[in-house]
């Protein structure tokens, strides 16, 4: 297990390195391993960190987010989400984007207003490592042939549905953003990991190997951080429920409802 999480940290650190050195850093921070090893990676090589988490208060994200922001000694902005902006947010997104699923934009709320409300031109976030590392519930019990597809096939999704809607917000608002976990060289060395060390036999040993790298790089406060989705862990989808409910709508309704005023 060790070797192979020294592996996967070589080529996630060249990644960063790569990506962020001498440069102004904002990373899309929930206080998790994913957003949490990249930080402390980026922190090694560029001029600056900052860390932003997009939630509403009292939201896991944000509780979670602020104590590890105090610990790993990195600046951190709290990013406000209530019921008075929520549907100002979905409408740009919306109108940056096309989007209409209910599901990408829910759990994208996070990621695009830090695109949006950070200083620096440059983002960095976690996504891919659930993909790769076994993250997900749903990888739990499988067969290896059953785990090698889903991966795959959810890493394609995520490199053209998920990236392809931020890039657009990024683009629109001049900034980039930067997911080292699918660098090349970080899949490869993924898809190398034998399959009876990288695949979870319970909700312990989900992302295994990246809580071992964790604990090597003495950020054992992350290490065991239960997992939630962003638009739960943010607080996006109770706010998205509670303003729906108030227009006595369903969130597909209202979801709905903002796509058609918005794209018509």
């Amino acid at each position: 297990m060790n070797t192979y999480s020294e592996r996967v940290g070589e080529a996630l650190d060249s990644a960063v390195r790569d990506a962020v050195c001498g440069k102004e850093v904002a990373v899309a921070f929930s206080g998790g391993l994913d957003s949490g090893l990249v930080a402390a990676l980026a922190e090694k090589y560029a001029e600056s960190v900052v860390l932003y988490t997009a939630g509403s208060d009292g939201s896991y994200d944000v509780i979670n987010s602020k104590d590890a922001s105090l610990k790993m000694g990195l600046p951190w902005r709290h990013i406000l989400l209530h019921e008075g902006n929520i549907e100002t947010i979905l409408r740009e997104m919306v109108r940056f984007t096309a989007t209409t699923s209910p599901l990408t934009l829910s759990f994208e709320v996070p990621t695009f207003c830090v695109t949006k409300g950070s200083e620096e031109k440059l983002i960095l976030g976690g996504m891919g490592s659930d993909e790769l590392f076994a993250g997900y519930h749903k990888y739990i019990g499988m067969s290896e042939e059953e785990f090698r597809r889903n991966s795959e096939e959810d890493m394609e999704k995520l490199l053209t549905d998920v990236a392809k809607h931020e890039d657009k917000v990024a683009a629109a608002l001049g900034k980039t953003i930067i997911r080292p976990f699918t660098a090349p060289d970080v899949q490869k060395v993924a898809r190398s990991i034998p399959f009876g060390i990288l695949g979870p036999k319970d909700e312990s040993s989900r992302k295994a190997v990246l809580k071992v790298l964790a604990l090597s790089r003495g950020l054992d406060f992350i290490a065991d951080k239960s997992k939630k989705a962003a638009q739960y862990g943010s607080g996006t989808t109770d706010l998205i429920k509670a303003t729906a409910k108030r227009k006595g709508m369903t969130q597909y309704q209202y979801i709905s409802m903002i796509c058609r005023e918005e794209l018509d």
